[in-house]
């Protein structure tokens, strides 16, 4: 072994003892004859003194020390092995390093182009967190008796949200894979095949426009049980996260509160609430929609926040703005002082109104109310993400504090003006609700789906639902949002086939690890718990892809 110990191994215990460490050169300091230097590896950092050092050595270089472990005159509580330093008697450069074309004003592209460089001195111990958080949940799923099955990451191109990322065929020229977006097909037909309970981390390659929680490949907690409801796939997730967060962080968990569609987008605005703190909004539409104020008279919905906080011109022309990207017309305001209405719009609302909408708002004190008033969806989207800006702003959100909920009774369908069509909310294998089974095609506005997400702090963690396992009625749910019985059977023929030859109701989830782990962490971006994460163009600066490729290999694949 080149090394008897690691740089975060030795203790007070250890002193006396000659070891030999092998790692990156973290610091380097001269006094005199003396050499102070900072040995580092991904297990901790161990302080050395040394006689002499060779005039060559710098930063990141990668040395071999032989020394003595003495105890230190005074304990260094910075560090696990801060009780104890080695004086080394010899040293040997193994790899010499140039200076870092990294330092902490380096872009985003320079820190992706030099990942490994950044990995060392600032994502280790990210990567290690995901490392005990996904061996946690193996072992979890294994206890609770699932079969960890890979699905295959060459298959059949079938819509299902995002685009494909396709690969063409070197021996069926012309014919192309697609990389799955999710294992979803695949897991359906392995419940088909009487595995019962099914689980993988699965990769997820999905060619869509990125943000701070999207990556085109995305790791994805994906499982699937048979002869559940959703209550069960429920109480099994929660159960599990409650342990993951004891374990891991020794945090106790409240029970996931749960809210419906319709409720989650009256409150909060979302359908990702985050329940971390108040500002919920209020309905006031019937209260105001006989003021001679046209703006609130003519909306189809009037929505208001209450902030107990005096905000300037300035501020709420900046929240106006803010709204508007949200595709809300503007925003209206009054500031409360004394339990009246003044500035802003309030010359449009009589005093009788006034109190009855500070006594709905339960408004003890002063401070200042922002009302949207548009269509519902705007008026509730927009106000929502308000709440959240609003909320960041005045810093009430309590940052060491995890709230996991359910988002229940999504609707099966959305209307894409665009195309002048239905189509799924999630996607088209989840059941609806038992009571719009045999009608859901005469009211599709109307009609839930036995289907749900997962929410942490605002941030969507997983959907799940109960799938489709009668082959005919996802034949009729094909039909309706656009599939007629040729193109169901092109695309999904083998998924409808299976069915043929006995179903079990199924259900199951698919979690983001990424989102989980970066989220535990303190980041909004996944790409702080990713190894070698790609841009915001979907590039890696890294190794330069995506690049061409050569004619030969294009000819050989059948294309130009």
């Amino acid at each position: 072994m080149m090394r008897t110990h690691t740089c975060g191994e030795l203790r007070k215990s250890d002193v006396g003892k000659e070891v030999m460490l092998c790692g990156w050169v973290h610091k380097i300091r001269t006094h005199g004859a003396l050499t102070f230097i900072d040995i580092k590896d991904r297990y901790g950092i161990t302080q050395v003194t040394i006689q002499e050092t060779p005039k060559t050595l710098s930063k990141e270089s990668v040395i071999q020390i032989t020394g003595t472990v003495k105890e230190k005159p005074e304990e260094n509580k910075a560090l696990e092995t801060g009780a104890i330093e080695l004086e080394g008697t010899n040293l040997k450069i193994i790899s010499e390093a140039k200076p870092l074309p990294l330092d902490e004003n380096a872009t985003e592209e320079t820190r992706l182009k030099y990942r490994y460089l950044d990995i060392r001195n600032s994502i280790m111990n990210n990567l290690l967190f995901r490392s005990k958080v996904t061996a946690f949940l193996k072992q979890h799923f294994m206890k609770e008796d699932f079969v960890d099955i890979e699905t295959p990451l060459l298959m059949k191109s079938t819509p299902e949200g995002a685009r494909d990322y396709v690969v063409p065929s070197r021996l069926h020229k012309g014919s192309f894979y697609a990389l799955p977006q999710s294992p979803q097909l695949y897991k359906q037909i392995l419940m088909v095949a009487g595995v019962d309970k099914y689980v993988q981390f699965a990769k997820c390659l999905r060619d869509e426009d990125l943000r701070a929680d999207r990556q085109p490949e995305h790791t994805q907690i994906d499982f699937e049980m048979s002869f559940v409801t959703q209550k069960d796939v429920q109480t099994f997730v929660e159960r599990t996260m409650k342990q993951l967060f004891k374990e891991l962080l020794d945090k106790d968990l409240e029970d996931f509160e749960v809210f419906s569609y319709e409720e989650s987008m009256k409150r909060f605005g979302t359908d990702k609430p985050d329940i971390r703190f108040g500002l919920e909004l209020q309905d006031v539409t019937e209260l105001v929609k006989d003021l001679d104020f046209k703006v609130f008279s003519k909306a189809q919905m009037v929505n208001c926040i209450y902030v107990g906080e005096d905000f300037s011109r300035k501020n709420i022309d900046e929240y106006t703005s803010f709204v508007k990207t949200h595709h809300a017309k503007g925003l209206a305001f009054v500031k409360v002082e004394s339990q009246t209405f003044q500035s802003g719009v309030a010359k449009f609302i009589p005093q009788e109104t006034a109190k009855k909408i500070l006594e709905q708002l339960q408004v003890q004190g002063d401070g200042t109310i922002f009302f949207v008033a548009d269509t519902k969806k705007i008026s509730q989207s927009a106000l929502g993400h308000l709440r959240n800006k609003l909320a960041k702003d005045l810093d009430i959100i309590d940052t060491n504090e995890f709230k996991f909920c359910w988002v229940n009774d999504f609707p099966l369908f959305e209307y894409d003006e665009e195309l002048n069509q239905w189509k799924p909310e999630h996607h088209m294998f989840s059941m609806p609700k038992e009571e719009f089974v045999d009608t859901f095609e005469k009211e599709p506005q109307q009609v839930k789906g036995d289907l749900w997400d997962l929410v942490l702090n605002g941030w969507e963690m997983g959907s799940g639902s109960i799938r489709i396992s009668d082959p005919h009625l996802q034949e009729r749910i094909m039909n309706f949002v656009g599939f007629d019985k040729e193109q169901a059977k092109e695309q999904f023929g083998f998924l409808l086939e299976a069915y043929n030859y006995g179903g079990p109701v199924h259900g199951g989830m698919g979690i983001g690890l990424d989102r989980l782990v970066a989220l535990i962490l303190g980041f909004e971006d996944i790409r702080q718990v990713i190894a070698f994460p790609k841009n915001k163009s979907a590039q890696s600066p890294l190794d330069n892809s995506p690049s061409p490729i050569n004619e030969e290999q294009k000819k050989e694949l059948g294309l130009r």
